[in-house]
């Protein structure tokens, strides 16, 4: 398994009443094979949309992506995505969720006996055992997303997208899933790239934190984790200096790139003028 990516002066151009839009602009950066890479920036930087032309839901206007040095044209059983919104099947019940894609013989990996072996031991995971044969509008958001997780993991793909996959979720389960998905992609030497406004999750979970700039989105800086790798780290990590340190570099350089700051100065005449 592999999941290598590269991206190469990437463009995408939306149409608007007054022109166009442009989202991305010569976008470049590439992801090895096994890698975790956090995408953080302000909103409107093009977080989502970049991860839609991966998936290959979108399509550039200009540039190049290969995954594995094959060129992305279309989504492929190479990826899969969680999104934000859980995007399950409103008619099936969670373990019929999950095992969708595998009857699609194109993106078939497992033998049936595999297949339910994965599918339980996942649901087992995810804390979903209970609720296997419950369907999506009895559930809460947070165990609809757990699902659509779960779902994604079961085709084992070699990279894993995912935009805000943990937004729905209570703190306390979002701390077990962080720790869920970070141990588990590390075993099964998954490629993620994961989209996030928080920057201590992207920083917990990641190998590298790539800060987006708005206005066209474009790469503003990259940033390497100096942190143990992913089975020897524990929530404790959020508490040392240098993972302190780090997160704070990378929320002062998001304020930057969209021009955010407290201006004390600015403040009082606000409030003098009133």
């Amino acid at each position: 398994m592999s999941g290598a990516l590269s991206v190469s002066n990437l463009s995408k151009h939306f149409p608007t009443a007054s022109g166009s839009f442009c989202a991305l602009d010569a976008v470049s950066f590439e992801v090895r094979g096994g890698e975790f890479v956090a995408l953080v920036g302000a909103s409107g930087c093009g977080k989502s949309t970049l991860l839609r032309i991966i998936a290959g839901l979108e399509f550039p206007d200009g540039g190049t992506l290969l995954i594995d040095e094959h060129p992305i044209t279309a989504p492929g059983r190479d990826r899969a995505m969680v999104f934000q919104d859980y995007s399950l099947y409103p008619w099936l019940s969670v373990q019929e969720n999950m095992g969708f894609s595998q009857r699609l013989s194109a993106n078939r990996r497992l033998n049936s006996g595999q297949s339910g072996e994965r599918s339980n031991l996942l649901l087992e995971l995810m804390g979903l055992q209970s609720v296997k044969d419950a369907h999506p509008h009895s559930l809460s958001g947070g165990m609809r997303q757990r699902v659509a997780i779960a779902r994604a993991l079961m085709s084992e793909p070699e990279m894993l997208l995912m935009d805000e996959p943990f937004g729905a979720l209570d703190a306390q389960t979002r701390e077990v899933m962080h720790d869920l998905i970070l141990h588990l992609t590390a075993m099964e030497k998954r490629t993620v790239l994961f989209v996030t406004h928080d920057v201590q999750e992207a920083i917990y979970l990641s190998d590298r934190v790539i800060v987006l700039a708005p206005g066209p989105g474009r790469i503003d800086s990259m940033w390497p984790v100096d942190l143990p790798p992913a089975l020897q780290r524990n929530q404790e990590l959020k508490l040392e200096p240098r993972f302190l340190s780090l997160e704070r570099k990378i929320l002062s350089r998001i304020r930057a790139t969209c021009g955010l700051q407290s201006d004390l100065a600015t403040l009082k005449r606000l409030t003098a003028s009133r």
